[in-house]
């Protein structure tokens, strides 16, 4: 028996004695010890899918087909478009080894393994192949502290890294080619079906995504609403969707274009950072406070737009700071908040700055200054447990904080 087959036998058997085992019953540590080791077993197994189906170009071609996923997907009962993902990670790992060795081993997970390669591919053709190289080994470092989605980020921007020299022009060069594909493609579409609905579909830039995505969560915030509001007429609580849909309407019906809503103190606003050389540079960058980035030429226009707070670093700045002179943070605190902690500093939470609230880490009832040495933003959530007495909060050296119920 192949050994594939016949490790493959194995891992069912064991599945069998695992299936009637009831999880509830385990400790809390056990059950750690397993989500991990799943996670773990999972990458192994992507692995060895990917690498399989990589290699099973010949099952194609046996049914008059492109390749194996288009068979596979119909044997198996999945999407064409899961398993031609599938396909492509294991062309991506027969391109990378050191890749496809620590998906193997465990140690990455399989949407981090697709975010290195994509990253390492889509470097300019004019790069080195060394360069190269010490951008795969960097990214599967930071793999360790981060998440696909932070590697996809890290990755439009690791030849300021591994080649600075290179990486603020490829980067200026991408998102001004960025910028101009979305002027030429938005569009918007409304359609009115008759039954006194109207459906419609827009493509716009990011930043714009961004600002009109930030407005309609001010507005569909639960501070903003009684408890009958924000419940449906079955009693159930409204999901997300439809209270952001009933906060588009309110948005068209009631606004006018020269106010904008707020939440937690801040108007719904995209705050661009630069430093000055930046702001003046033909071909510089500035950072968005979700983590994004445009071409400075961008941020020159948007700063002269409503909607749009300039940061520019080096110029005169606010006080921020106030001491005891009150109990709330300002809006200007809040903003440092923002471009400081990216959202809430709950490890793993994804919530971003608009969503959180400013917390006092030295509660002010107890003398705690409202100044931003003091302050870190938290989720409504994660908030709620930094009062709660049956939790502890840890503060890391990174600024970020993890719960624990005591015991």
């Amino acid at each position: 028996m192949h050994p594939i087959i016949d490790c493959l036998c194995d891992i069912a058997s064991a599945l069998k004695v695992a299936h009637g085992v009831e999880p509830a019953f385990m400790r809390t540590a056990e059950k750690e010890s397993a989500l991990v080791a799943l996670a773990e077993a999972r990458s192994q197994l992507d692995a060895l899918a990917a690498r399989v189906l990589a290699a099973s170009d010949d099952v194609g071609e046996a049914y008059g087909l492109r390749d194996a996923a288009a068979w596979l997907a119909v044997e198996t009962r999945t999407t064409r478009h899961e398993a031609r993902r599938d396909l492509a990670l294991g062309r991506a790992m027969d391109a990378h080894p050191v890749v496809a060795s620590a998906l193997s081993a465990g140690a990455l997970r399989t949407e981090q393994a697709r975010v290195v390669a994509e990253a390492v591919d889509a470097l300019p053709v004019h790069v080195e192949e060394e360069t190269r190289w010490r951008a795969e080994g960097t990214l599967l470092e930071l793999a360790r502290e981060h998440d696909a989605r932070d590697l996809r980020q890290i990755g439009k921007r690791i030849l300021d890294v591994v080649a600075p020299e290179v990486g603020e022009s490829h980067e200026a060069s991408v998102l001004a080619a960025e910028e101009a594909r979305a002027d030429a493609t938005v569009e918007l579409v409304l359609v009115d079906d008759g039954e006194g609905r109207c459906h419609g579909r827009f493509v716009a830039p990011s930043h714009v995504g961004a600002m009109f995505k930030r407005h309609l969560l001010a507005l569909a915030n639960p501070a903003r609403h009684t408890e009958a509001e924000l419940r449906d007429e079955s009693g159930a609580f409204k999901p997300l969707r439809h209270r952001l849909g009933e906060a588009f309407v309110e948005y068209v019906e009631r606004y006018p274009t020269d106010a904008t809503p707020q939440t937690a103190g801040v108007n719904a606003t995209v705050v661009v950072t630069m430093t000055l050389e930046q702001l003046e540079a033909e071909r510089g960058t500035a950072l968005l406070d979700d983590g994004s980035r445009m071409t400075a030429g961008q941020a020159r226009r948007l700063a002269c737009e409503a909607g749009i707070v300039p940061v520019v670093l080096g110029s005169k700045s606010q006080p921020l700071d106030q001491g005891r002179a009150a109990r709330l943070f300002t809006k200007a605190q809040r903003i440092a908040l923002g471009l400081r902690d990216g959202g809430c500093t709950a490890r793993g939470c994804e919530t971003t700055a608009s969503g959180c609230h400013a917390h006092h880490d030295d509660p002010w009832s107890r003398g705690g200054l409202t100044d931003l040495a003091n302050g870190r933003l938290l989720c409504p959530r994660h908030h709620r447990l930094a009062h709660d007495s049956r939790y502890a909060m840890t503060v890391h050296a990174d600024n970020k904080v993890t719960f624990a119920r005591r015991t």
